[in-house]
């Protein structure tokens, strides 16, 4: 299997502009990424960016970016844009998308991501920790995973939603915004329009269930810290700074 990790990233963000670049013990955000990215050992990794000081400062610190446009709806859309540039004649047989802003994610639950396509069946892999906190069970930025148990370690998506969900005695799952696509299914996912579950929850991973794709979940045990905020800026220093 032939691994292609892209990090799509771009300046633009309403609570924290520009954090891309953001400095965190020395380092650019962005650069932080791709070196974890890198230590998971599964492939060639890119930072996918409409920005040429993003792509500059990945390159002056030895990673490989590449330009995308500024128009894409979605991190999907611009990793489909850059795979095609890669990977022009098919190549990649998978791709990994890590999201430009987890600057302290451990490489190897992205490796975990992977386990899933040992199914042939599974078109989309992603990541849940069971929650813990109880405000997170009803916090709407908390996505949570419905999903029917396959093993100990792994569920078959049903639904994602940001209530509170399932109902009744049983752990509750956070999703982790980490996906890995077989290259069909990502082709696939970036071809269909957005539908009416994704519009409601505002979740793009909708669309593909809706489409009847499947999305398996692997259970990990960590949460990587998501830099949506000035706080979480602050947090992400003193983690890497420690």
């Amino acid at each position: 299997m032939t691994t292609l990790v892209l990090i799509p990233a771009r300046m633009a963000s309403a609570r924290l502009p520009g954090k891309p670049l953001a400095d965190i013990a020395g380092l650019p955000m962005i650069v932080h990424v791709a070196r974890r990215a890198a230590q998971t050992g599964l492939g060639r990794v890119v930072v996918a960016t409409d920005t040429v000081e993003i792509a500059d400062s990945v390159a002056a610190h030895g990673f490989e970016a590449v330009m995308t446009r500024a128009d894409h709806e979605s991190g999907s859309d611009r990793i489909f844009e850059a795979l095609t540039a890669l990977d022009p004649h098919g190549q990649v047989d998978t791709v990994v998308n890590i999201q430009g802003d987890l600057p302290t994610l451990d490489p190897a639950i992205v490796s975990a991501a992977l386990r899933p396509f040992e199914d042939p069946a599974v078109d989309i892999a992603t990541l849940g920790v069971e929650i813990v906190r109880e405000e997170e069970k009803t916090n709407p930025a908390v996505v949570k995973i419905v999903g029917s148990p396959l093993s100990a370690s792994r569920m078959r998506a049903l639904y994602f939603t940001r209530a509170t969900a399932p109902w009744g005695e049983g752990p509750l799952y956070h999703h982790v915004g980490l996906y890995a696509y077989r290259r069909a299914a990502l082709e696939r996912f970036v071809a269909l329009g957005p539908s009416c579950l994704e519009g409601r929850e505002k979740l793009e991973q909708l669309r593909a269930l809706e489409a009847g794709m499947r999305i398996d979940v692997e259970i990990v045990n960590s949460v990587p810290l998501g830099v949506d905020t000035p706080a979480d800026l602050e947090r992400a220093r003193t983690i890497l700074s420690s």
